[in-house]
């Protein structure tokens, strides 16, 4: 049996990238998922990676930053698994330009995405918490639950170019210290992982000239790093190299763990050394 056997996790922004590597991991140290995108094929993709490997998960597709968001994802988990455990706020993207340039638009969207929509999942959370905790309260029963706030170093630091990023980042260690003093009484540890340089599809290695771009509900994002910029970067990590969705998820998957049942409030820096 995993450390996590019987808990219920909610992971948003699990269709992909770092998201995908925490459901998974958090799956197979036991815990019954509920898997988010904004996209149903990466969703669906992701739940059946977990029922393949023995599994329980269910999709919960769509925008975190809708104001119904929090609300439904929070019960798409308390009806088909009973409860929630975990809590991981993850999802997202960047939208960069320095500030001199950077619009409105993409200023509210990625404050909305990065910062107001944790809050609103975590008000939503906050209501199922109660009721759980008042009946385990009165069978005698205490029950650790967790939430874990993605960060960035960018949040930490600051980075050229990201400010609507960096400042939305920062408002999550906030958010996270701040909620780690009002829930520490229903024995719920709230923590941040800022993570630096990780090689996904957001960080991927661009050619001279190229420009890399996904689309997020019709808006033209740019991602990728020029290759020069990459391998300068790797020399200033002091493991020599970006880390993986793998190891990212590993570092989260420590503040899902009993082992941390007394650690909250804290922001930990995952970036090689640097």
């Amino acid at each position: 049996m995993g450390q996590l056997e019987g808990r219920v996790a909610i992971v948003t922004g699990s269709g992909r990238g770092i998201g995908q590597q925490i459901a998974l991991r958090l799956a197979r140290e036991g815990a019954s998922i509920v898997v988010n995108d904004l996209d149903e094929a990466p969703a669906a993709e992701t739940v059946a990676l977990i029922r393949d490997g023995g599994g329980k998960a269910v999709a919960c597709t769509g925008d975190v930053s809708s104001k119904d968001f929090g609300p439904r994802i929070v019960q798409t988990a308390v009806e088909n698994f009973g409860d929630c455990h975990i809590l991981v706020n993850n999802a997202g993207y960047t939208w960069d330009n320095v500030i001199q340039k950077m619009s409105d638009e993409q200023w509210d969207t990625i404050i909305d995405l990065h910062l107001s929509a944790p809050f609103r999942i975590l008000r939503a959370f906050f209501d199922h918490l109660k009721t759980a905790t008042e009946a385990e309260k009165g069978r005698g029963e205490r029950v650790v639950r967790k939430v874990v706030n993605i960060s960035s170093t960018s949040g930490v630091n600051g980075n050229a170019g990201q400010s609507n990023y960096s400042s939305a980042k920062a408002g999550v260690v906030g958010l996270t210290k701040a909620v780690a003093k009002e829930w520490g009484r229903y024995a719920v540890t709230v923590n941040a992982v800022a993570f630096g340089y990780i090689q996904t599809r957001l960080t991927q290695p661009l050619q001279a000239g190229e420009s890399g771009e996904i689309d997020v509900d019709g808006r033209q994002i740019k991602v990728g790093v020029q290759g020069g910029r990459l391998a300068a970067l790797n020399q200033m990590i002091p493991l020599g190299r970006g880390g993986t969705p793998e190891e990212a998820a590993g570092s989260v998957y420590l503040f899902c763990s009993p082992d941390s049942d007394y650690v909250s409030g804290q922001c930990l820096v995952v970036n090689g050394g640097v």
